[in-house]
């Protein structure tokens, strides 16, 4: 069953009651404790299942973390071998592949991870790694998944073949047995995607939401130690270089979207703060663009916002879903909201209301509170309510972002002129544009410094 792009209101407000109920803290912790009691009383330990996807460059980050995940905590480590995802749940297959590989490169040096793979993996090192993966269980699958990612990523084979020697590998048939295995046992779990860790009936992927499971098991007296994190979520740094002017940051957001109301506000401060250039894109959701949400996906999407939104401290989850009909209504506001300088206020109060405080957007009252709170007049905003101005803009919108090698939201697009300095998607990613937008100030201002001296003197 998918998601629907234009619910009616009645079908809208008993799904966001659900939601809100199904995410809401008090039903979390309920499921942990009950996870807990179910654990206790089968008497089993703390299993965790680890889903690889060896092409995936996500996958190859989280293998290197396996290890340690053992070393710092008691847990016992099931590893399955899984194909890529379903089409239904991954429509943009040739662009996720690519972004996976230029994602886990951006930030695999603030994990202190490695990650090489520029190009697509070689088909014989892929199939010859899927078959010594597919003999391995348990830590040994730990210790040689991280091995095996490095020689394919490196397009080393004489080091794949070196490792073949120590872990030899099982017949084409048994591998394709394994991945299916993988898959049946994923479909099962109801999750869709590689480099996924399952624990007491929750999914956390890679190396973005480690941090959630590594507190869980903290809390339930399985760490080994008191030491930190292996995967902290890195900050989002505004200092202390500033007067970004040169810079110019593109936020691509949908008003429809759990994860950017939860860090589109963030993103323009972090502009604000920085003197970077901020250029709001608006796009619209995903599934009004004819792009297939099954309900496993939109289910998992709105738990991990949730779990998200509590890591950040924000009073989220108390939302009516404004897919649809309130999204266009809103958007066919924003031109005349942007002439009027209070376009960026517009999205924001909107996402407010229907994220945060519970408000029908689809209603005529909703939309009203919106447009006020953005500190317009709603007498005047209704004569532009409806228009089809919007339309292109957001459609320019769209291409734009497919230009970037992106399809999701949020994104953004860092750029200095109409050089491309970062593009990069979701609201995990700020504290990565954060942290270029100062490597490249902090060099302006060496530049900077350095022209003010003057030249060396002669002989210096």
């Amino acid at each position: 069953m998918e998601l629907l792009s234009d619910p009616p209101r009645p079908l809208r407000w008993a799904t966001s009651k659900a939601m809100r109920r199904l995410v809401s803290a008090e039903r979390t912790k309920a499921r942990h404790a009950k996870a807990e009691r179910l654990r206790r009383k089968a008497g089993r330990g703390h299993v965790v299942e680890y889903f690889h996807q060896l092409d995936d460059g996500y996958s190859h980050l989280a293998a290197q973390l396996l290890r340690p995940l053992l070393n710092a905590y008691d847990i016992e480590l099931v590893g399955h071998l899984v194909p890529p995802p379903d089409p239904r749940n991954a429509p943009e297959q040739e662009l996720l592949a690519e972004l996976s590989r230029r994602d886990a490169a951006s930030i695999a040096p603030h994990y202190g991870l490695r990650f090489d793979g520029a190009a697509a993996p070689k088909p014989e090192l892929l199939d010859l790694g899927t078959r010594m993966l597919a003999g391995t269980a348990g830590e040994a699958f730990a210790d040689l998944a991280p091995q095996v990612g490095e020689a394919l990523w490196s397009s080393s084979t004489d080091a794949m073949q070196s490792l073949a020697q120590q872990a030899p590998p099982v017949d084409a048939a048994s591998a394709v047995q394994a991945l299916a295995s993988g898959a049946a046992r994923r479909r099962r779990l109801r999750h869709y995607s590689g480099a996924m860790f399952h624990y007491g009936g929750e999914w956390y992927w890679g190396v973005d939401r480690l941090y959630h499971l590594e507190r869980r098991l903290r809390e339930l007296g399985a760490g080994k130690s008191a030491g930190g994190l292996l995967a902290p979520r890195p900050a989002v740094e505004t200092g202390p270089d500033k007067e970004g002017d040169s810079l110019t940051l593109e936020v691509y957001p949908s008003i429809r979207s759990p994860y950017t109301s939860l860090v589109f506000d963030q993103a323009v401060e972090l502009a604000r703060a920085t003197g970077v250039r901020l250029a709001v894109r608006p796009v619209l959701p995903m599934v009004m663009r004819d792009v297939p949400v099954p309900r496993e996906k939109g289910m998992y999407i709105f738990m991990d916002a949730a779990r998200e939104a509590r890591a950040l401290g924000l009073d989220w989850g108390d939302f009516h879903d404004p897919v649809g009909e309130p999204v266009r209504r809103c958007y066919s506001l924003h031109p005349f909201a942007v002439r009027q300088g209070r376009g960026v206020a517009l999205l924001s109060a909107f996402m407010r209301a229907a994220f945060y405080e519970g408000v029908d957007t689809s209603t005529q009252a909703g939309l009203r509170q919106v447009v006020e709170r953005a500190g317009l007049n709603w007498q005047e905003a209704r004569r532009h309510l409806d228009s089809g101005e919007w339309a292109r803009e957001i459609e320019a919108n769209r291409l734009a972002l497919y230009e970037c090698g992106l399809w999701g939201v949020p994104s953004f697009h860092l750029r200095r002129g109409a050089q491309t300095v970062l593009a990069t998607w979701g609201q995990d990613r700020l504290w990565l544009v954060s942290r270029a937008i100062q490597r490249l100030l902090g060099e302006r201002q060496t530049d900077d410094s350095v022209r003010s001296a003057g030249p060396a003197p002669p002989g210096a």
